[in-house]
């Protein structure tokens, strides 16, 4: 069964998971550079690598949006899906697996296959095919994906894909443009190892790399790089409250400081990064 945590996770990201709001939800198109693209609707951010060769698709948000995104690959490039690749488990990034494993092999860590193979009602063909520990390249027309796995972050199974030619890096949910990042703690999360992911990928990319976060819109590095800094600096904010004895309550009523206030969102307020920040640094 999903952990109550997941199961929120989903519910919020998605904004409503009725049938009649995916119904209503939209899937834009956004080139990135050269031929890759991001996709945009409810859950989390598709990449598309579009070739004459075939399509690669980076996460595939919730299965009631798979045709939708589906046309929106086909409005691109129409060609077939060729690749699949899941940046993390949770479901606003996978939902669609099913669909298009049934079209394509899916890639993932290891640890994402484990996972989603937990729940009793999954089906084969939503589960990753080839799986990998520190990560693999793919090449297509004259593409050169690199996957990388970074352990402990968001999750214990993140990867992070990196179009070569293009220099375009999907960060998963390893990056949140939209505000403070979710830390899932129960899924092997840290926020120490998160900032140490961040901090890994902006020494792997060049400073004029797009960005396609897990969340939000479109970034440069020196946006990923802001918001390392902001992860670090409640880090040791978080760390010095604690070891002078202050209680959640206290730190909770401190906050963060004026300037990251706005950070706030729909699904990890202020209150509730500082609750995740002490529950992993006590």
């Amino acid at each position: 069964m999903l952990k109550k945590a997941q199961v929120l996770l989903l519910l919020l990201l998605s904004a409503s998971t009725s049938a009649a709001n995916m119904a209503d939800a939209v899937i834009t198109v956004q080139p990135a550079a050269n031929n890759v693209y991001m996709l945009q609707g409810p859950g989390g951010n598709i990449g598309v690598l579009a070739t004459e060769q075939g399509l690669i698709l980076i996460d595939d948000k919730f299965a009631p949006l798979a045709e939708k995104i589906a046309a929106a690959m086909k409005s691109i490039e129409d060609k077939p899906v060729k690749y699949v690749i899941n940046t993390h488990y949770h479901g606003d990034h996978t939902g669609g697996n099913s669909y298009f494993g049934a079209h394509a092999p899916i890639f993932a860590h290891e640890n994402v296959r484990q996972r989603l193979s937990q729940p009793s009602e999954h089906q084969a063909s939503s589960l990753p095919v080839v799986t990998y520990q520190e990560g693999l390249t793919i090449y297509l027309a004259q593409e050169e994906v690199q996957l990388k796995h970074l352990p402990q972050g968001h999750t214990d199974g993140d990867t992070y894909v990196y179009f070569k030619t293009a220099n375009v890096l999907h960060t998963g949910d390893l990056f949140f443009q939209v505000g403070f990042p979710y830390v899932d703690l129960n899924s092997g999360g840290s926020v120490s190892g998160y900032l140490a992911n961040v901090l890994q990928m902006l020494d792997s990319v060049p400073d004029d790399v797009v960005i396609i976060p897990g969340h939000g819109r479109l970034s440069t590095k020196a946006d990923l790089q802001a918001f390392a800094t902001m992860i670090a600096f409640s880090i040791d904010k978080v760390k010095v409250a604690l070891a002078a004895g202050m209680s959640e309550q206290d730190i909770i009523a401190q906050g963060i400081g004026e300037q990251y206030q706005h950070l706030s969102w729909a699904f990890i307020s202020e209150e509730k990064w500082l609750k995740t920040l002490i529950a992993d640094l006590r």
